[in-house]
This record gives structure tokens, sequence and C-alpha cells, in this order.
């Protein structure tokens, strides 16, 4: 197994930015503003976002690829913006996995080591024992062509490995696999990252991928940071439309507040009231927006809220619904509809959810 006696190292960014000049105007732009983060050691943190957000220049800067122009970056408390990518403790995980192709698997994984002078027999252990951790034991001799999409990016991933980095970062790795293996990968990629303890930095633009990995969620937008938390606080209490948006499917109810007791806010819609659970207190006659994410609906003959149903369709583990709650088309996923009452197209019915399942902009 590689040194599980280091220590992870953890990444602070200091107030950092990145100033692009664009090519057709002539005018300079921040592509990452003022971006300040503390990154513990040993943990899986996820930068998140559309394309043209900040989250792969941030990750450039971390490795040495980019500058910073202003602010400073720490990796295990030591400044490094003035150190070359070689002279950092991280490793990265390419998109384009970037092996070489006239190395086989072996000398692939085993180059970083050679070139840091590691003495031979030191080398074949560690190429040894990080081969069966990404489980491709006995592919040593392969040649990276004769590999599957998935084991070239195991093989890409034992080398970044095997130099034992106190950071490990990842650049969008699982975009060029299909469905089935990303999810299958990115498991593998969260036990191996666990087994070690090793700090993770991974950028994507896929929400459930950042969502099923990471410790925290740094999600992105036109180079700054629209919130950080944890996929669980990302989805359930996003701060703003364009994060409650980003991640997963949402609804939006637009009202007005009526005010707040006991932990709970009345919220006037335009076909009824409904209460929602609140941790800061609305004054009555503040508009606001209430987020409810399709799973936490409830449709049947009885509820909250009156609606028409506009779509119903079987996807087997679930009924997925459109509703027309007033003006608002409001989905739902039904789990598990089995024994339920199935709504068709036409009908009238009611939605519920619970006060808690729902979050106050």
């Amino acid at each position: 197994m590689p040194n599980q006696n280091k220590s992870p190292k953890g990444v602070v960014l200091d107030h950092i930015s990145k100033i692009y000049k664009d090519p057709k105007t002539g005018k300079e732009f921040y592509a990452v503003h003022d971006v300040t983060l503390d990154i513990a050691p040993g943990s899986f943190v996820t930068l998140l976002g559309p394309s043209g957000c900040g989250k792969t220049t941030t990750l450039r800067m971390i490795a040495g690829f980019e500058s910073p122009d202003e602010g400073e970056i720490y990796l295990g408390g030591e400044p490094i913006n003035a150190l070359t990518p070689n002279k950092r403790d991280t490793a990265m995980v390419f998109q384009s996995y970037a092996l070489f192709p006239h190395y086989n698997v072996y000398d692939n994984v085993a180059y970083g080591l050679k070139l840091r002078g590691v003495p031979k027999d030191e080398i074949k252990r560690r190429v040894t024992d990080i081969l069966a951790l990404v489980e491709l034991s006995g592919m040593e001799q392969r040649m990276t062509n004769q590999l599957s999409g998935g084991q070239q990016q195991r093989v890409a991933l034992a080398r970044a490995l095997v130099v034992e980095p106190g950071v490990l970062l990842f650049d969008e790795p699982l975009s060029n696999l299909d469905a089935k293996l990303r999810v299958q990968m990115r498991t593998e990629i969260r036990r191996i990252q666990q087994t070690l303890g090793i700090t993770a930095i991974y950028v994507t633009h896929d929400q459930s991928e950042a969502m099923s990995i990471s410790d925290q969620i740094i999600l992105m937008k036109s180079g700054v940071i629209a919130q950080m938390g944890s996929p669980t606080e990302i989805y359930y209490r996003p701060n703003s439309e364009f994060v409650a948006d980003f991640i997963g499917e949402c609804n939006f109810l637009h009202g007005t507040s009526l005010g707040t007791q006991q932990g709970e806010t009345r919220v006037q819609l335009p076909v009824g009231t409904v209460s929602v659970a609140t941790e800061t207190a609305y004054d009555a006659g503040i508009p606001c927006e209430i987020v409810v994410r399709p799973e936490a609906i409830i449709i049947g003959d009885e509820g909250m809220l009156p609606c028409k149903v506009e779509l119903s369709c079987f996807m087997g583990s679930y009924q997925n619904y459109h509703v027309r709650v007033g003006d608002t088309l409001v989905k739902i996923t039904d789990n598990c509809p089995v024994n339920k009452k199935i709504f068709q197209v036409g009908d009238s019915a009611f939605i519920s959810f619970d006060s808690a399942c729902a979050h106050l902009l």
C-alpha cells in the first residue's frame, strides 16, 4: 500500500484572482475573482459549476499551471505561488488521461518515481501496490492502447497516486467515459481517496457526480463562489435560485410572506397559503420564493394547493407528474407508485409538502 503514514495536506486560497484579456475586445476580465477557501486535510472537495465559471482555472492555479494575479495559495501552510508544478506536493489526473502510448502500464505508472530517482526495488513495490489498489494487478505489461477507457483512467489515477502527493487534483477525469462507467469510476475514486485519506480537489460540471463523492461542494458562477457547503446543505438549503436550479431539479413557488411564528413562515400564494420551516424571521408583506424538490411533493385527492395534471408518466421506480398550480408548472416525483392512485392528464388534484422539506429564498 502507499505510505499511509504521510499526512494529507490542507489547501488555503487567500483572496486569489486570475485576470485574462478578451482576444476580441482587448478588455481584461476576471476569470476568478477574490476566491477565499480553506480545504481541510483529508477532505474531498469538488469545484462545481457551468462552463466558464472559473473552476478549472482555480484548479490550474493550485497545480501551478496558472499563476494568480492577486492573492496567495498555501499548501500545508506553505506559500506556493512561486513554485513550479513539479515542486508542489500535488499530482493531477487529467481529462485526457495523458498516458504515454509507447510505454506499458508499469512504465506509465513508474514514470514519476523514476524522474524522482527512487530506487528500483522501491519503484517495483510502490507500482505493484498501487496497481492492486486500482484493481489492475496482472496488467503491468499491457500497452495503454490495449486498455478500455475505464482501465486507462485507472492507470492515470495510479500514476498520480504512486508519487504519494499531499493533494490529488482531478480535472473532469470521467467526462470521456460512458454513463455507466462514470458511475463505477467515481465510486472507485471515492473509495481510493477514503482508503488513503488523501486530500482531493475535483472539478466537474456534473452535479450528480459532485453530490455522490464530495465532503464539500464549492459551486462557482462567473468566477466567484455562489455557495459552499456539504451536498446536503447545498441541495436542501440553496442560497439562491441559481444554486437551487443547478443542483438537481426543483420547483419555485412565488408568494408573499405573512410573517414568521415559532420557526415557521406562512406564505401567501395565488392559489392558497402554505407554511415553510425557516431559521430566520420574515416580516409580513415581503415577496419570497419557496424552493421545493419534486420528490418532496405529494399528490392526492386532498391537500394544500389545488392543481391540474398536465403529464403523468410511469418511470418504473417513480411516477413522473407535471401539474399546474395556478400559473406555475410543478414537477413531482412520486416514488414507488405501486398500489397508489395514478392521476391521469386532465385530472384535478391537490399537492402537499412537509414544511421542513421546503426552503425559502
